[in-house]
């Protein structure tokens, strides 16, 4: 039976990052392995639905770390690599051809998955993979469907449409990303993607469309946090974690996609499947192994690049009783502010706006800021002139 000081399980950014951080912090990473059910090692995702599907990136440039890195402090990356039960009372764990491992510290970062259709044909993007087929797809494809309306369909279908596809987006809400857009925005978005080339189909059936009549079908329905093979552990929508990242297991932690963790600025738990959030836990897990124990304070925030726009978010719109534009919402330079009854600002949305807005942004929701909606509004006027003073 081997063991092993520290083990993630799971090979993508949260690893990645984590085993980075600590080597960059110089801590020590003997004993350290990595399980992967990849191919590769760990990469970046955020390119998997954009430079590298428009064919602007490189396979070569979204990699974490140079291959060589791992060798070279000596971290044991096992790719292809099945787990078939984690026993967290004897901290073993149990591989596809019966190995086992018994760790001191476990972090779990098994990531999220495809939410699938009940029909075969259909591809979908989560891995490098995925991102292969795909855009090997669109290599000869005239006419593709993408079912969904959130960001990864929206960025898949952006790139799809920049290599020249003609594609249609079906989606079952009534708008583009409502659960993320206020109507205003949504309506911007959809007016933009079909000055794009981009047909949009709301409120669809998907049953009625006939795959026959497209090339190639691209399923961004969301995705659930990998937790099957977790027993003996607080589950819930992922794997529930406090403000430390720690599991209702001594020793073992949670990050990334599959981490249900609590928010501390916000006082609620939460799952988050973006890029700067795998990220973020990633680094934070690498002070925690080496015997940090802080709380992860974040605000949440992704991205997203479509066609020739790109757009950032920060916080939590829950909440919100208002939504303030600054700038036209109508235009490709505008960016939104969701206050609460307090005006309490609780998020922003900028997209094509100064770095004053951006930086701007977290800090506020960071620290709790109150704000003038009419001062907010009003782009004659400095953006730190909206901030109430306080008492």
């Amino acid at each position: 039976m081997e063991t092993a000081k520290y083990v993630f399980l799971g090979g993508g950014m949260v690893a990645g990052y984590a085993v980075k951080e600590m080597v960059e912090h110089g801590g020590s990473v003997n004993g350290l392995i990595i399980l992967s059910s990849d191919d590769a090692l760990p990469y970046e995702r955020p390119p998997l639905s954009k430079g590298l599907l428009t064919g602007k990136d490189k396979e070569e440039s979204i990699f974490i770390n140079p291959s060589g890195f791992y060798s070279e402090h000596a971290i044991d990356v096992r790719l292809n690599t099945t787990v078939t039960e984690v026993d967290f009372s004897s901290k073993r764990i149990v591989l596809g051809g019966g190995e086992q491992i018994v760790f001191e510290k476990l972090a779990l970062a098994t990531g999220a998955q495809p939410r699938k259709l009940d029909t075969d044909g259909v591809l979908y993007l989560r891995s490098l993979d995925d991102s292969r087929r795909i855009k090997d797809g669109a290599a000869s494809a005239k006419r593709a469907l993408v079912i969904g309306g959130g960001f990864i369909a929206m960025e898949a279908a952006s790139s799809l449409a920049q290599r020249g596809v003609e594609v249609t987006m079906a989606i079952r809400a009534d708008r583009i990303s409502k659960s993320f857009f206020t109507e205003e925005m949504s309506t911007s978005f959809q007016k933009y993607y079909e000055s794009r080339g981009v047909r949009l189909e709301l409120s669809a059936d998907r049953t009625r469309f006939k795959q026959s009549e497209y090339d190639m079908v691209v399923g961004g329905i969301g995705v659930t946090p990998v937790t099957e093979i977790f027993k003996g552990i607080m589950l819930g929508n992922g794997v529930h974690v406090n403000e430390y990242l720690e599991t209702s297991v001594p020793d073992v932690y949670a990050a990334g996609d599959v981490a249900n963790y609590h928010d501390v600025l916000f006082r609620k738990q939460r799952r988050v499947e973006h890029w700067d959030n795998a990220v973020s836990q990633g680094k934070h897990i690498a002070h925690t192994l080496l015997g940090e124990r802080k709380p992860f304070v974040h605000v949440p925030y992704f991205f997203s690049d479509i066609f020739d726009l790109s757009y950032e978010f920060w916080g939590d719109t829950t909440g919100a009783i208002n939504t303030v534009y600054r700038g036209d919402v109508n235009s490709t330079s505008f960016s939104a502010w969701w206050l609460d009854e307090t005006n309490r600002l609780l998020a922003a949305f900028a997209m094509n706006r100064p770095d004053e807005e951006r930086e701007a942004a977290p800090q506020w929701i960071e620290h709790k800021r109150d704000v003038s909606p009419e001062r907010l509004a009003d782009t004659a006027r400095a953006l730190t002139d909206a901030l109430e003073s306080r008492s």
